[in-house]
């Protein structure tokens, strides 16, 4: 924050006093986000549906329900044939900790509670809680080095302190049921409330000129970055030096008539 105060004291002024921490820093917010920075999942849904949204409803529901019901079961299979405690990159995450844990010297204070030393920070672990001083055990909800070291001490199983959510179980659960396509439309069973309900249209504002916009708007802050043009040839993607087109764009290369 120091760093961003000294670059862009507006910036640093707006994310202290207006937004607060809460919202954009993992370790002020009051919830449980374990690894997850992102809230906008809204997004990576509507990417997916790029080429689709325009669909008709029954239609898209049809893409959405094929592409949810190929992921569940992608992931079932997956989840089923891991073999260590926990997920694969939470285990990939745990593995180097380890290595980093040995030779720490290990103070047992209380039945629950250890002071680690060694390395760059040491750490008060409390193996019941679940909870270190450096904070990271806390909210990742994942044994950091100094809680590593202290069930070594403690002869419990650092695998027990990690958060369940993380282990291979809870996966296979989390994609444990099938999604089953709806079916025919002429095989719904809808009730006679829904269907003599009447939905009127939304009301049709006049449209512009012009192709309609199919992108959308790029919120503040946000950047997307621009397609090369080639100077060459005239399309986008790449530029003159790696054209391999055998005829250039004779734009801007046509004579002009002077007049004498």
């Amino acid at each position: 924050m120091t760093e961003i105060s000294h670059r862009y004291p507006r910036v640093a002024e707006y994310l202290e006093n207006e937004v607060g921490f809460e919202k954009w820093s993992r370790c002020h917010y009051p919830g449980l986000r374990y690894n997850i920075t992102t809230t906008n999942m809204v997004e990576s849904l509507n990417s997916m549906l790029v080429n689709t949204r325009d669909f008709p409803y029954v239609a898209l529901l049809d893409v959405i329900q094929e592409k949810m019901s190929k992921w569940w079961n992608d992931r079932r299979i997956v989840a089923m044939a891991i073999t260590a405690p926990l997920t694969p990159s939470r285990e990939s995450e745990f593995r180097p900790r380890f290595a980093q844990s040995n030779g720490r010297h290990t103070l047992q204070l209380n039945p629950v509670t250890y002071h680690v030393k060694g390395g760059e920070l040491e750490g008060v672990v409390d193996i019941f809680n679940k909870t270190c001083t450096c904070k990271e055990f806390d909210i990742d909800k994942l044994p950091c080095v100094h809680a590593i070291a202290a069930a070594h001490h403690a002869q419990v199983s650092v695998y027990s302190l990690a958060s369940p959510y993380y282990t291979k179980e809870y996966y296979v659960l989390a994609y444990g049921e099938t999604i089953y396509p709806v079916g025919s439309q002429s095989q719904w069973d809808v009730p006679n409330e829904v269907a003599t309900r009447v939905v009127l249209p939304r009301e049709v504002k006049e449209r512009k000129r012009g192709r309609p916009k199919t992108s959308r708007f790029p919120s503040v802050g946000e950047f997307r970055k621009r397609k090369n043009r080639c100077g060459k040839c005239g399309a986008y993607g790449h530029y003159k030096k790696k054209c391999n087109s055998q005829t250039g764009s004779t734009e801007g290369n046509q004579p002009t008539d002077v007049p004498v």
